[in-house]
């Protein structure tokens, strides 16, 4: 079943008197429960194509459907809507509130939609123990490894249920053996069941996915399958 289409995406940007064509002309399906990564260096529009998947842009031209709902023309309270319930995003910052304990950081998402409190506590509850983060609900950012404050905003992420779990850079602010604890954990999200998409310049991160999109110069250069014998860290 078809999660993500984009048909003819462009997205161009006036800087100064001149047209930057961001994006331009991307076609890609993408199917519920794919793994599917987005590389490339910098400047080749994977962040652009990443923000329109993600709804926190809209394009020039081309159309995007996200659940069979047609997102390229939405305003921007129908994207922001969209956003809290189809999308979790997983940031390379983390994007935490320093003075707030990882139940409450996790909570937010269901506040903003108006869960009731008892049922967003017990979501949130559930969401970090998703991620093993059971014995760590009462601390606050400062009071957690940079790994920890990850699996915090992953669970975050997962608590609304999202269609699409989009990871931008998850590994960039970590060292290498917690870059592989977070991406075990999306592996073992993926094998639940989850769609996810990680956005990245890093080769090694993105093998842990099953199919890789690599854009350059605005344009998709090659979409490709990853066999499990080629996938990174996997067993």
């Amino acid at each position: 079943m078809t999660l993500i289409e984009t048909k003819g995406l462009c997205k161009t940007y006036m800087m100064g008197a001149e047209d930057v064509h961001a994006l331009q002309d991307v076609t890609i399906m993408i199917e519920k429960g794919e793994y599917v990564a987005i590389m490339g260096p910098s400047g080749s529009g994977k962040s652009t194509l990443m923000n329109l998947i993600g709804c926190l842009d809209t394009p020039t031209k081309g159309e995007y459907y996200l659940n069979n709902k047609r997102v390229s023309q939405m305003n921007d309270n129908e994207l922001a809507n969209i956003r809290n319930r189809e999308i979790g995003f997983v940031f390379q910052t983390f994007n935490l509130l320093p003075r707030a304990t990882a139940l409450h950081n996790v909570e937010l998402p269901l506040i903003y939609n108006g869960t009731p409190t008892r049922d967003r506590q017990e979501k949130a509850r559930q969401a970090l123990t998703k991620v093993q983060l059971e014995d760590r609900m009462n601390h606050k950012p400062n009071e957690l490894s940079g790994g920890q404050r990850q699996r915090v905003a992953i669970a975050r992420a997962l608590v609304n249920n999202p269609s699409l779990i989009l990871a931008d850079e998850p590994t960039g602010n970590l060292d290498s053996k917690t870059s592989e604890e977070i991406m075990r954990l999306l592996n073992d999200l993926h094998r639940q069941g989850n769609t996810i998409i990680i956005v990245t310049h890093e080769r090694e991160v993105a093998r842990h996915a099953r199919r890789v999109l690599s854009i350059l110069d605005g344009r998709i250069a090659e979409d490709q399958k990853i066999r499990d014998s080629e996938r990174n860290g996997v067993h």
